[in-house]
């Protein structure tokens, strides 16, 4: 599958952009009609490996399913060409929070590196929201490997799909109280590149790390798909 995005995209100023808050965002990242085809596997069985109904949990109002191997070609494609362009960020962060880790360039071998560790089941997931559905603040963690940055798709358009139902992220600094900040994922096929659980902030004796959480507020009306891209495996 052809990325001419991606290869339009300005890399290091998305970069700076994750640096600085802890998100950027990709506008029209996927073509319309391909965000109403993923969105229309939601009702299909076979692409998926479970269904999760999120009230049943306390995860909040919804549900979602994730994607089975061979991922779809849209997905498997995006997780496989957005990986490489991330991956030198997330050694930075890495680097500047003193963490031994470094990511490989290829996706498939951090995953070959996942998988030898017991996390084989794929995280690409769908999900699903209707009116008063909503995400509790949460961290995408599966296992011991994380690969510190998610994409999350927005599959439907705002005002004509659905009302409400924004992108949340909370940002905890060290003895502060959580940051709110609202993802702005104006129409279908933006992306949002955030965080999934911590990053480094520079301060004044070096740098510190800040532990972000994400979430999904109330939607009003309609019905909102989202396409969540995940990079590590879940145990």
């Amino acid at each position: 599958m052809h990325h001419a995005p991606l290869d339009s995209i300005d890399w290091p100023q998305l970069h700076a952009e994750l640096d600085r808050q802890g998100f950027a965002v990709i506008p029209s990242l996927m073509a319309a009609a391909q965000c109403e085809r993923i969105a229309g596997l939601y009702e299909e069985d076979a692409p998926f490996r479970s269904r999760v109904a999120m009230a049943r949990h306390g995860f909040g109002r919804g549900e979602y399913k994730y994607f089975r191997y061979p991922l779809p070609d849209p997905v498997a494609a995006l997780r496989g060409a957005l990986y490489p362009r991330l991956a030198p960020l997330a050694n930075a962060w890495h680097e500047r929070m003193g963490l031994a880790t470094r990511f490989p360039d290829a996706h498939a071998a951090f995953i070959a590196r996942c998988h030898a560790a017991g996390q084989a089941r794929p995280t690409p997931l769908l999900l699903k929201y209707g009116p008063d559905d909503y995400n509790c603040l949460h961290q995408d963690l599966y296992g011991e490997h994380v690969f510190p940055l998610q994409v999350v798709v927005l599959l439907s358009q705002p005002g004509r799909d659905f009302a409400g139902g924004e992108l949340v992220l909370t940002e905890q600094r060290p003895r502060m109280q959580s940051r709110p900040m609202v993802v702005p994922l104006a129409r279908q096929g933006d992306a949002a590149v955030v965080a999934v659980h911590q990053r480094p902030v520079q301060g004044t004796r070096g740098s510190y790390r800040v532990n972000l959480r994400h979430g999904v507020s109330r939607v009003l009306g309609g019905a909102r798909h989202t396409l969540g891209i995940i990079f590590h495996d879940a145990a």
